[in-house]
């Protein structure tokens, strides 16, 4: 099996780009708007994993039409050249695509109705995925983190070193997720195209936790008193693009199809910690 990444300098990118048989392809290397280029690297593939995305949440208020060529036009331009060369194709969304107005976790037939221009183009996205005819897979996941690039752990270890106290949000609830663990499902998903029925999948870390108590996890992971992390609210830390109260995506679809189900973001926190060095 040949499996095509693209994306493949990010955070879950350079994960893929470890396992057998994957080749991960950066921005720099593959263009996911040229149709031209897209086409060529797709027609050699086995499986396409589409991991590339414009994640800066905030910057995109004011990059719309970056983000949309990013989030939206690639995607589609990725699953028109799958559906040529009958690929399949597994498309990594976002718990933005929700409106984070809810109480229990969010399944995958739920309504949308993202909040922010991230949200937006990262749902047009999965519209034009799922709609292109080609066989899709739309995997949504949330609160990610690993060992390349800039994440939320790596952010609250640097703080806890140069902070005597800080202040983090503790209103607003979704599910860490350790790329290593996102990275092996999305393997398995993709040896299993023949026999997992296409559409909307969630695949997160199990559980659930406020921005507040993961940073509180992390402390106490580094040897730090987790009480030096104190509790804010939203609206005490105002940024430019809104962010979801609620975003707890449900996995019971991802083990309905019989997919290994990612581990408690607790333990995956303690692991992750075992294997790396954080600061």
């Amino acid at each position: 099996m040949s499996i095509l990444v693209t994306g493949g300098s990010g955070q879950l990118g350079s994960v893929l780009a470890g396992f057998d048989g994957v080749r991960a392809v950066s921005r720099g290397e593959l263009d996911i708007t040229s149709v031209d280029a897209v086409d060529a690297a797709v027609s050699g593939a086995s499986v396409v994993i589409n991991a590339a995305a414009y994640t800066a949440v905030d910057a995109a208020e004011t990059d719309a039409d970056t983000a949309h060529a990013v989030n939206a036009v690639g995607p589609g331009v990725l699953a028109a050249a799958c559906l040529r060369h009958d690929v399949p194709l597994i498309h990594i969304s976002t718990d933005y695509v929700f409106p984070g107005d809810g109480s229990r976790p969010y399944e995958v037939g739920d309504e949308t109705g993202p909040r922010s221009v991230y949200g937006r183009t990262k749902l047009a996205g999965e519209l034009a995925v799922s709609q292109s005819g080609a066989r899709t897979w739309v995997v949504r996941t949330s609160w990610v983190y690993g060992p390349v690039g800039g994440n939320f752990v790596r952010t609250m270890a640097a703080l806890e070193s140069t902070r005597d106290t800080l202040t983090v949000v503790d209103d607003q609830r979704g599910a860490p997720t350790y790329v290593p663990d996102l990275a092996a499902g999305l393997i398995e998903l993709a040896s299993r195209t023949d026999s997992v029925p296409t559409g909307v999948l969630h695949a997160t870390g199990a559980g659930e936790t406020t921005w507040c108590g993961f940073a509180k996890a992390i402390f106490t992971e580094l040897g730090a008193d987790p009480s030096r992390v104190q509790p804010c609210t939203t609206a005490d830390f105002p940024r430019p693009a809104p962010r979801p109260a609620y975003s707890v995506l449900s996995n019971s679809a991802w083990i309905d199809a019989g997919l290994t189900p990612l581990r408690a973001w607790d333990s995956a926190l303690t692991a992750a910690f075992a294997e790396h060095d954080w600061r």
